[in-house]
């Protein structure tokens, strides 16, 4: 699992259609020192980034979500499958935009808890949902 989440995080990374990445595993991250000394360099299976698309960070956010066809939509975190939820269309839906910055959720964060799936098919999925946001 850590070794699909730096691939994906990685991956993301460097994709067009994606504004920011936030996983301790990378080495610009701020805990990154930490991750290294105390878990042998395996960040979690969990990373959130922010998706780019048509309209707003919120219609793009739902667009890429709707897209996926492995990764499974769901709110849990920490299963053996990929899934993906994006807070500001689904958990924190009800909050105001105030109340989503005081959470620290931007209408544009994906959260992802990947899986033990093939990286490739992964990485497939993911492309091809940004493609759509």
């Amino acid at each position: 699992i850590c070794k699909n989440t730096l691939a994906v995080a990685n991956f993301l990374k460097g994709h067009a259609k994606v504004k920011w990445v936030n996983y301790a595993g990378l080495p610009d991250h701020a805990d990154h020192a930490l991750i290294q000394k105390y878990c042998g360099g395996r960040a979690s299976g969990i990373l959130s980034f922010g998706v780019k698309g048509a309209g707003s960070g919120l219609e793009a956010g739902s667009r890429f979500q709707d897209a996926l066809k492995l990764v499974t939509r769901l709110v849990n975190i920490g299963d053996a499958k990929s899934l993906a939820c994006h807070p500001a269309s689904t958990t924190h839906r009800q909050l105001s935009p105030e109340e989503l910055a005081r959470a620290g959720v931007s209408t544009d964060m994906v959260r992802l808890s990947i899986g033990i799936e093939h990286i490739d098919d992964i990485l497939a999925d993911l492309d091809q949902a940004l493609a759509a946001a």
